[in-house]
């Protein structure tokens, strides 16, 4: 039987790709870390971590046990909470931004419908702006959006910075109009973009409207133009372009979780707990 305390030690390294961060997230030495996994890697017969590289990286035999600690640490939490009576129970209405998708979030609520079988996640996906209106209006609970940096509302989770992204090898004269690639208005990467060309005396033209990431991203992968884009959400096949083409800074962005003040309180802070402690991207 593997010990409950060494998965959850190595999942930590797995999710923060650091054994200092993993520390951090479970308040124990570095030491104490590395010898966790040690001794796990003693219980499997097989090396998990690779550590011939500067970034910690997972072995085929890891990605496996990744897996399967992640279902037995749930299997753990959902038999305590079913003994002690703790089960969390009811309906959580959680939204998204469209864009998220890209990162672990997809993993997170996938761990955390297990954890908490008896709860029923429903999930919106959508725009920000959009989703925060269902939010005042009472339709959401919890939504988890980009905004402006120093708005001030909900609990920051992290902050991106947004870039021009387009296709490899894109072509772009100085005095041509941008070809814009962009979600329908309103939009916030819409207007950031608009606000950051007109700002800098540049023109541009709308090449593809739409409403989802995916059709943002078909249509630079066809290379009908650019895009604004989170950098650290950019697919391996797109690039950034803002340097080489010439195009005005953006600016940050945060994202952010926001609770709805007359939801559950219970079910809100341990999605928001359960995000806010793994590593959105890797």
């Amino acid at each position: 039987m593997f010990d409950p305390v060494l998965l959850r030690t190595f999942l930590a390294v797995a999710e923060t790709g650091s054994f200092t961060r993993a520390g951090q997230r479970l308040q124990l030495s570095q030491p104490t870390v590395s010898q966790h996994v040690r001794r796990l890697e003693t219980q499997a017969g097989r090396i998990l971590i690779d550590r011939d590289t500067r970034q910690v990286r997972l072995t085929d035999n890891g990605d496996a046990m990744a897996g399967f600690a992640r279902s037995i640490l749930a299997a753990h939490a959902s038999a305590e909470s079913y003994f002690s009576g703790k089960a969390m129970r009811g309906r959580l209405r959680f939204g998204a931004a469209d864009d998220f998708t890209m990162t672990q979030l997809p993993r997170i609520l996938r761990d955390f419908r297990a954890l908490h079988p008896q709860l029923n996640l429903e999930l919106t996906v959508g725009q920000s702006g959009a989703l925060h209106r269902r939010l005042s209006s009472g339709q959401l609970d919890l939504i988890f959006i980009k905004q402006t940096p120093g708005t001030g509302e909900g609990t920051r989770v992290s902050t991106d910075q947004m870039v021009w992204m387009a296709l490899d090898g894109i072509q772009l004269g100085p005095d041509e109009p941008v070809p814009l690639v962009s979600y329908q208005d309103p939009s916030m990467s819409r207007q950031m973009a608009i606000d950051a060309l007109e700002s800098a005396g540049r023109t541009w033209r709308i090449t593809c409207n739409t409403r989802e990431v995916n059709g943002v991203l078909s249509a630079v992968r066809a290379g009908l133009g650019v895009a604004v884009f989170p950098r650290t959400l950019i697919p391996g096949d797109l690039v950034k372009v803002s340097n080489r083409l010439g195009l005005p800074e953006i600016g940050d962005v945060d994202f952010t979780l926001i609770a709805n003040p007359h939801s559950a309180a219970d079910p809100v802070d341990a999605l928001s707990s359960a995000i806010m402690g793994r590593t959105l991207v890797h």
